[in-house]
């Protein structure tokens, strides 16, 4: 512990700290943008020996500002940055300095990041699609609104632990979404930043974080370390090298988060506008996105990851209306900082999510669950699957996203109760409070505050900055040298074991009930029917809260471009026919499976040149599954006018759309009776010689 308050002591000296295991090389520095941000780009360089393919679309980490310093996506191989490389991409990270730019706000990141997402695609003007970017936590609802507002600059997005729906949850699992009612809404947020002198101390998030979880801050965290002194050191300082780089953000920036974010959780309602007075709606997102998320997150359960679904669409076709597609997957026991640190995570989730993106891509639009099997000898066409284990996306309605819990009608009250309740207070203490505090605060007394904070004097008070502190360093060394660790077997290591389990299981019971007295305090006080009226909420008002409003201008687009669609039903040739086909036969399965995407890369799907780039071959599989959707009958009644007459052609054709489909087991059940009748249009059964390589498909 003294080696790690050492270790703060020399991140905090440092201009720009961090944690990433790799080196970078600066691309953009965001302070000398027009409007100036402490957010930066730098390249990744990939370690000695890693094959990076320049063609294939590169990758771009943001880390989130959520109190602690960047690089938590990179500070160890087995990691989001680590995946990437092994996949074969060029990657980039967006990291953040310690301090904020005088001014800066959420609306200017959001344009650096926007210049960032720029210079790459300018650097990469021959790579397969647009940059796939990672957003881990608070940078995942950022990147969400920057992709709302320019969808022109993403590709994929991978969206991890990020609470989109802030007030989303389930009763006796959830209690950090009453933080905010039971504070009386924004107003200490304010306060808090005003003690800054204009700066909110990130220390404070990281308290937040602390608190949830009680016998892990207070014992188990410690006790680990001191059970596995010889193993755990390292372990130990690489984590609190990240968790204890407290970063501090400006008051315009934190206030921003709470009121809209936290307490207002105006995002997926679409009432958050830029200084254009534009509104963000996450609809107009055009890149597909995957949301990854965790049952045992305490932080960012799975509603609050995947409720904005609900805020957004009545139903899978509206999500396939706007050209949407959503890809989620929920880990059962995972916690929330694991769904970014963990090797494990890291080498499935993310590994294969880095591996499969180009599947991901050119999935038709709609709601799907990605699922993980492990690949075993068992495993048909092992020489299709990349990894260890086999990624297949399958197809969800809203109501498996309802089936995972949420709020009924009185809970969303409350919550909006709360929010009416903090501009209350929030204006209040800007009246009558902030001009008294802002007066009594100078920028050294501000310093001196933050200097005290509990979290960084347990840093501090244990370094070699502390004079009584420094002959720790002597008696370890000594330690070291006569230490004899006690054996497995020994009894008092067994009733240590066991004092350890109790003290752990006295803090949880103790933490369960301060959780069960906060839901109950804020279930009764901003459910109770007088003041919801006061603030302007009726009691006995039954709709949702949170919905987005309809969008007339999307219906009529909506009704020309069915109009253009019906009348391509008989346009095209060979390429849309066997789309037409695929999409139909395959559409009789339980998903997508990354076989199927490897076969088609490696079998000649049309035979003709030149070749389809991803992002035309996406733009085709788009149009043929919409057109399956207006038309089904009428759509695969028409794939025998859109043939060659080369009967040799299409069979050959035909040959590939089986090697295809047959990518990930025997085609079967409706699939083959389905497939059965398109070989009738393509000549009866196929050719028995073998079809030859990928030329369809840029590879």
């Amino acid at each position: 512990m003294r080696q790690r308050g050492n270790q703060y002591r020399e991140q905090l000296a440092k201009v720009a700290p961090n944690v990433l295991d790799y080196d970078a090389e600066l691309i953009v520095d965001g302070r000398t943008l027009v409007r100036p941000v402490n957010y930066v780009l730098a390249k990744i360089v990939p370690p000695a020996g890693t094959e990076i393919d320049p063609t294939r679309r590169p990758f771009v980490v943001v880390d989130p500002r959520a109190g602690h310093g960047p690089g938590i996506g990179g500070f160890k191989a087995d990691s989001e940055i680590g995946v990437v490389f092994k996949a074969g991409h060029p990657c980039y990270f967006v990291g953040f300095l310690p301090e904020p730019m005088p001014g800066q706000t959420i609306e200017d990141i959001a344009h650096a990041e926007a210049a960032f997402l720029e210079k790459i695609i300018e650097l990469h003007p021959d790579a397969e699609g647009k940059p796939c970017v990672i957003g881990n936590c608070q940078a995942g609802w950022a990147v969400m609104m920057l992709a709302a507002t320019r969808p022109e600059l993403f590709g994929p997005m991978i969206i991890a632990g990020s609470p989109l729906s802030y007030w989303a949850g389930v009763r006796g699992k959830n209690p950090m979404r009453y933080t905010g009612g039971l504070a009386g809404g924004s107003w200490m947020t304010q306060l808090t930043s005003d003690l800054g002198a204009g700066k909110f101390d990130g220390a404070w998030l990281v308290e937040n974080f602390e608190k949830m979880n009680l016998s892990n801050t207070l014992w188990s965290k410690p006790y680990n370390l001191y059970a596995n002194i010889d193993t755990e050191a390292q372990r130990y300082l690489g984590f609190e090298r990240w968790w204890g780089g407290h970063v501090n953000l400006n008051a315009e920036e934190i206030q921003f988060i709470v009121d809209e974010r936290f307490v207002g959780n105006n995002l997926s309602a679409g009432r958050i506008k830029g200084s254009d007075g534009v509104s963000i709606d996450l609809r107009n997102i055009k890149s597909p996105i995957v949301v990854f998320c965790s049952k045992d997150d305490n932080i960012t359960p799975p509603q609050q990851a995947l409720g904005w679904i609900l805020d957004l669409y009545d139903d899978v076709d509206q999500i396939r209306s706007y050209g949407q597609t959503i890809v989620y997957t929920i880990h059962e026991s995972i916690g929330h900082l694991g769904i970014f640190v963990s090797g494990g995570v890291a080498r499935k989730e993310h590994g294969e999510f880095s591996s499969n993106i180009d599947m991901i891509e050119v999935l038709p639009p709609g709601l799907y669950e990605a699922r993980f099997e492990a690949a075993t000898a068992e495993t048909l066409n092992p020489n299709l699957v990349t990894g260890d284990w086999v990624m297949r996306c399958e197809p969800r309605t809203l109501d498996d996203i309802r089936a995972l819990g949420g709020n009924a009608a009185e809970d969303e009250r409350r919550f909006a109760t709360v929010a009416r309740v903090s501009e209350i207070n929030l204006a209040l203490y800007r009246t009558f409070a902030q001009p008294i505090i802002r007066s009594l605060v100078t920028q050294p007394v501000a310093e001196s505050m933050s200097k005290l904070h509990p979290l960084r004097l347990q840093y501090e008070l244990l370094s070699d900055k502390n004079p009584q502190a420094a002959s720790l360093a002597k008696m370890a060394e000594q330690v070291r040298q006569e230490r004899k660790p006690a054996s497995e077997d020994n009894p008092f290591t067994a009733l240590e074991q066991m004092m350890s389990d109790q003290i752990v299981a006295n803090l949880d019971m103790w933490r369960d009930g301060r959780d069960n007295l906060v839901e109950w305090t804020f279930l009764n006080t901003y459910g109770n029917p007088w003041l919801q009226a006061l603030t302007g909420i009726d009691p006995k008002d039954s709709r949702p809260m949170r919905r987005a409003s309809e969008n007339p201008l999307q219906r009529q687009l909506i009704a020309e471009k069915i109009a253009e669609l019906k009348l391509r039903i008989r346009q095209g040739g060979l390429r849309e026919a066997l789309v037409r086909a695929m999409l139909y036969i395959g559409s009789a399965r339980a998903g997508v499976d990354e076989r199927g995407m490897a076969a088609l890369r490696r079998t000649n799907f049309a035979g003709e040149e030149p070749r389809l780039t991803l992002s035309e071959f996406k733009a085709m599989v788009g149009e043929q599954s919409s057109i399956l959707l207006i038309d089904q009958e009428a759509a695969i009644a028409a794939i025998p006018g859109l043939l060659p007459d080369d009967l040799d052609r299409r069979r050959q054709a035909f040959d590939a759309l089986r090697e295809i489909l047959s990518g990930r087991d025997e085609i079967a059940g409706e699939a083959a009776q389905r497939f059965a009748r398109i070989g009738e249009f393509f000549g009866g059964q196929p050719s028995a010689r073998p079809a030859p390589k990928l030329r369809s498909v840029k590879s």
